[in-house]
C-alpha cells in the first residue's frame, strides 16, 4: 500500500479542479495547469478532495498511484502559492541582472553569460549577488535554477559559484608544502 498514495489532496480556498476521464485541470489564482495520469490510476473529484485509487495491484499501477498523488498536489501548490528557488552568487565579480526577458551573469569569464528566461518563469534580482526563480510549474522551476547553477557550479576549495541560497558546500583543504 502506497503511504502518499492514500491520503487525498484537499484543495485550498481559491483553486478549483476539473477531472475529464484521466485529464485533472487545476486552476487557481496564480494560473490554470493540467496533468495526464496513467491507464493504472483512476482519479476521483469529491467537493474540494482529490482521490486517487489504484486500478488494481500490480507493480506499476502501485508506482503510478503515489506519483500521480504527488502531482496533483503539486499541482494545487503551484496554482495557489507557486515554487520559488533562491541562487546567490559567490565570488569576487560575480554579479546577475535583468535586461528585459534576460539574465545577465558576470561569472569571471571573458564574456557576460546571457540567459534566455524561459516562458512561465519569473526571474528576479533583489541584489547584485541573488537570484530568484518563480513559477507555478515545481519541474520547470527546479530545471531553471539547474540551468543557471551549471553556468558556474560551486567548487570545494574557495567556494565561489553558483549556489542554492540553503546549499552546504563541503570545502576541502588545499595542497600544503
Amino acid at each position: 500500500m502506497s503511504r502518499i498514495g492514500k491520503k487525498p489532496v484537499e484543495l485550498p480556498s481559491g483553486v478549483s479542479a476539473q477531472v475529464k476521464g484521466q485529464t485533472i485541470e487545476v486552476k487557481g489564482p496564480k494560473g490554470l495547469r493540467s496533468f495526464t495520469a496513467g491507464d493504472d490510476v483512476d482519479i476521483i473529484l469529491d467537493g474540494n478532495l482529490v482521490t486517487i485509487k489504484p486500478r488494481g495491484l500490480s507493480k506499476r499501477a502501485r508506482q503510478q498511484w503515489g506519483m500521480t498523488r504527488s502531482m496533483v498536489a503539486n499541482l494545487a501548490v503551484g496554482v495557489s502559492n507557486g515554487f520559488k528557488k533562491e541562487l546567490e552568487l559567490v565570488g569576487v565579480g560575480y554579479r546577475a541582472a535583468i535586461a528585459g526577458k534576460d539574465l545577465k551573469l558576470s561569472l569571471g569569464y571573458s564574456h557576460e553569460v546571457v540567459f534566455t528566461v524561459p516562458e512561465g518563469i519569473t526571474i528576479t534580482t533583489p541584489k547584485q549577488t541573488e537570484i530568484v526563480v518563480e513559477g507555478i510549474d515545481q519541474q520547470l522551476v527546479g530545471e531553471t535554477a539547474a540551468n543557471i547553477r551549471k553556468w558556474r557550479s560551486p567548487e570545494p576549495y574557495k567556494g565561489k559559484g553558483i549556489r542554492y541560497k540553503d546549499e552546504y558546500i563541503f570545502r576541502k583543504e588545499g595542497k600544503k608544502k
